[in-house]
C-alpha cells in the first residue's frame, strides 16, 4: 500500500525504512526536501501489554538529541524506553564503573526496542506532507545516475534527484550500484535471552569479559532485561536448542554473580559481522547506516553511528542547501564521506582491538587488561573523555 499515489517526482528516494532510514526521511523532509521512502512492511502497532522485543538498541545521548530534534523522542518515550545511569565493565580482578554524574548528565543513555523506535519514526513520517511511504513492495530496477528512476515490483515508477540506500548490511541497493565492501564474519555468534529479573537495580548495565567473549545485561522496563552471551557458533547452537528450564542453569553457571534470579521469556541468536563499504557513494546514490558500515555490537554503537551519519548529512545540507546540479550533489556526497569514514573506521577498529584483547586467555594479555581496567577506573579525565564519546556528546 502507499500513503499517497505513486508516480510523482521527488527530490530523494530513501530505500529502507528501518531506524536510520526512517530518521533520514524525517530529517530530509524537515529540511524542505520531498522524500519517498520504501519499506517492506509497516511496524507492528504498540500494545503496552506486549512483552519487550528481543532486539534492542542502546541509544546514546547524542542520538536522543537528534531524535528529539526530529520530533520523535516524546512519542517513543510515551511508549517505553529505559534509562541507565551506570555502566560496569570487569574481567576477573580488573574492573571499571562509569556513571552519568562523571560526565555531568542525568543518564548515560537509554535502552529501546528497535521495533518501537521504528514505529515512532514511521508515525512521525506519516504526519509530514513532504514524506510519502511505500509499503509492501521492493525495488526491481534502479537507475542511480541522475536523474534517478526506481521501478518497483508492481511496476510503478518513481523519479528523483538522488537516492539514499538505508537497506542494511546486506544492502541490495549497494550491490546493484557495484559498490564493493571489505569485512568478515566473526567466528563467534551472540545468544540473546529475554528475561524477567526478580530483583536488583535497573539503572545499571554491565558487561563481563571472558575468553569466549563478553556476557552482558541490558536493563529494560519493569525489570525485564536482555542477556547477551558471546560464544562460538557450535556452543550458541547447543544453548539455543535447550529448553528454558535447561538453559537457565547454563546461564547461572556462566554469567557473573551480579545477575539476579530471573525467568527466561525468549531466546534468539544472530551472527556478528564487520563490513565497510569501499565508497559511501556512487553517481547520485548515497549510503547511510548499516548499508555503509556494520560493526561488532559489543559496545552497542551500531545504530548510533548511523544517526551520526544522518546528523553529518543534515549539517551539510543546512550549510550548503539542496544541491541544484549533479556536480554539486556529488561534492556534498564527498564531504559527507570525508566526515564519516574516519569516525566509523575508528569505532570499528576500536571494537576489534577490544574484541581481540578480551577474547583470549593468554596470561600476559590477561594481566595487562585487568590492570588497564583498574587504571581506566581511576583516571577521571580519561573516563570523562571515554564517556563523552560513548554518549555521543563529543
Amino acid at each position: 500500500m502507499t500513503k499517497k499515489k505513486a508516480g510523482q517526482q521527488f527530490d530523494v528516494a530513501v530505500i529502507g525504512g528501518g531506524m536510520v532510514g526512517a530518521a533520514t526521511a524525517i530529517g530530509l523532509a524537515s529540511a524542505g526536501i520531498k522524500v519517498v521512502m520504501f519499506e517492506h512492511q509497516a511496524p507492528q502497532a504498540f500494545d503496552p501489554d506486549q512483552p519487550p522485543d528481543l532486539r534492542v538498541s542502546a541509544i546514546n545521548l547524542g542520538s536522543q538529541r537528534l531524535l528529539s530534534s526530529l520530533g520523535v523522542w516524546d512519542t517513543l518515550e510515551a511508549m517505553r524506553v529505559h534509562p541507565y545511569e551506570r555502566m560496569r565493565v570487569w574481567e576477573r580482578s580488573g574492573s571499571c564503573e562509569f556513571s552519568a554524574d562523571e560526565c555531568g548528565q542525568d543518564h548515560l543513555g537509554y535502552f529501546v526496542e528497535n521495533r518501537l523506535l521504528q514505529l515512532a519514526l514511521h508515525q512521525r513520517a506519516e504526519r509530514l506532507d513532504k514524506v510519502d511511504i511505500v509499503y509492501g513492495t521492493h525495488i526491481d530496477q534502479l537507475q542511480w545516475r541522475g536523474p534517478c528512476k526506481l521501478v518497483t515490483a508492481d511496476e510503478k515508477e518513481y523519479h528523483c534527484r538522488w537516492v539514499i540506500a538505508a537497506d542494511g548490511v546486506n544492502s541490495r541497493t549497494r550491490t546493484s550500484a557495484g559498490i564493493s565492501t571489505q569485512g568478515w564474519q566473526y567466528s563467534q555468534q551472540v545468544l540473546a535471552v529475554l528475561v524477567k529479573l526478580r530483583g536488583g537495580p535497573t539503572d545499571v548495565t554491565w558487561q563481563q569479559f571472558s575468553p569466549h567473549g563478553p556476557m552482558a545485561l541490558l536493563p529494560l522496563f519493569d525489570h525485564h532485561a536482555a542477556l547477551i552471551w558471546y560464544h562460538d557458533k557450535t556452543r550458541i547452537a547447543e544453548l539455543k536448542a535447550l529448553s528454558h528450564a535447561d538453559l537457565k542453569p547454563e546461564i547461572v553457571a556462566a554469567f557473573p554473580d551480579a545477575l539476579e534470579d530471573f525467568e527466561i521469556l525468549q531466546t534468539g541468536s544472530f551472527p556478528i559481522r564487520r563490513l565497510h563499504a569501499n565508497s559511501y557513494h556512487r553517481g547520485n546514490l548515497l549510503l547511510i547506516g548499516d548499508a555503509a558500515h556494520s560493526i561488532n555490537p559489543m559496545a552497542g554503537q551500531g545504530v548510533n553511528l548511523g544517526f551520526k551519519d544522518l546528523n553529518a548529512l543534515l549539517q551539510l545540507l543546512d550549510k550548503h542547501g539542496l544541491p541544484e546540479d549533479d556536480a554539486t550533489l556529488r561534492e556534498l556526497f564527498r564531504q559527507y564521506e570525508l566526515r564519516r569514514r574516519y569516525d566509523n573506521l575508528l569505532m570499528m577498529s576500536v571494537m576489534d582491538v577490544l574484541y581481540a584483547t578480551f577474547s583470549n586467555d593468554i596470561l600476559p594479555v590477561r594481566l595487562l587488561r585487568n590492570a588497564g581496567l583498574d587504571i581506566a577506573g581511576k583516571l577521571t579525565p580519561l573516563k570523562k573523555q571515554v564517556l563523552r564519546y560513548a554518549t555521543g556528546m563529543d
